[in-house]
């Protein structure tokens, strides 16, 4: 393996290492503690902005179609995922209507366009305006995106009401279940690989 002039600290122990090229498929590891230093990614960069358009396109029509389709006695109702936030907080559900829109629109659609930004503007390898804020954005974000909690209280929801009345999924919950699989691939990115991206041509000194 071929030596680069960098160190990297070891998120376990905090022990310093010079950072060594790695080959493909190879993991380096924390000799004092065991914890992962860095991992080779192949082709994730190439894979990955392909991934973050597809989720970008799942989401949009996964909150401009309705969900379900419910037939009861004669009368239908459909809503999509804006419109059961609205509902919520008509019935006077404030707090569980913002938690909603947090969760499952705001916080996963400001992820992946940060990420679309971040990949487009470093494939011309360099640094975009408010770099570090956006990787420690998309870090603290990441734990708040729940739409894989949504569908499945969504799956749930339709099995108890099949009982009661005809429920005919919708769209959206289709691209729900294809942007869940998508986003599960999505993040897997460690955000650590921007700044060896930033920093590969050595033209910046910093860290995270």
């Amino acid at each position: 393996m071929r030596e680069v002039p960098d160190l990297i600290a070891c998120e376990g122990c905090d022990a310093l290492y010079r950072k060594v090229q790695l080959q493909r498929g190879e993991i380096a590891h924390c000799p004092r503690c065991g914890t992962e230093l860095e991992r080779d990614d192949g082709r994730q960069r190439e894979r990955i902005l392909p991934l973050t358009v597809a989720s970008l396109i799942m989401f949009f029509i996964a909150n401009c179609f309705p969900i379900v389709e419910i037939e009861l006695q004669g009368l239908r109702s459909q809503t999509t995922l804006f419109g059961a936030v609205l509902s919520l907080s008509a019935e006077g559900m404030s707090l569980v209507a913002m938690l909603v829109l947090a969760t499952t629109i705001l916080f996963p659609l400001l992820q992946l366009l940060f990420l679309l930004y971040l990949l487009l503007t470093l494939r011309n390898e360099r640094s975009p305006p408010g770099f570090r804020w956006l990787v420690h954005a998309m870090q603290n974000l990441r734990p708040w995106g729940m739409v894989e909690v949504f569908l499945l209280g969504v799956l749930v929801a339709v099995v108890k009401l099949s009982n009661m009345a005809t429920v005919i999924p919708g769209v959206a919950l289709w691209a729900f279940g294809v942007l869940t699989v998508l986003l599960t691939a999505v993040v897997s990115f460690n955000p650590r690989r921007f700044w060896q991206m930033a920093f590969a041509d050595g033209s910046q000194q910093g860290a995270p």
